[in-house]
């Protein structure tokens, strides 16, 4: 069993940055890509980057060139940082991999970005 455990989150003014972390451990399927997620009330859960275990990256376009996904293997653990954010960035984030494991979902971290 996968475990996914996220942190990072908080509250942030406008343009201002944050670093989440998701730290993965049990049994880990070393070549699958992982992501993160975003979900708020109004919207279905999203994927806003992924980032493959070769390096690859990807972002949805409402977070290109703010937000960069990275990752150390040897920790098991996959970052987010995230520039520059905007109010409507305010959501809780999630890690899993790409495509997502149904039972691999955590508790998420809030992230809230005030204006």
């Amino acid at each position: 069993q996968v475990q996914l455990v996220e942190s990072g989150g908080g509250l942030v003014q406008a343009g201002g940055s944050l670093r989440l972390s998701c730290a993965a451990s049990g049994v880990i399927f070393s070549s699958r890509a992982m992501g993160w997620y975003r979900r708020t009330p109004e919207k279905q859960r999203e994927l806003v980057a992924s980032i493959t275990r070769r390096g690859s990256t990807n972002y949805a376009d409402s977070v290109k060139g703010r937000f960069t996904i990275s990752g150390d293997n040897s920790k098991n653990t996959t970052y987010l940082e995230m520039n520059s954010l905007k109010p409507e960035d305010t959501a809780v984030y999630y890690c899993n991999y790409v495509p997502p494991g149904a039972d691999y979902w955590g508790r998420g971290t809030q992230v809230t970005v005030s204006s």
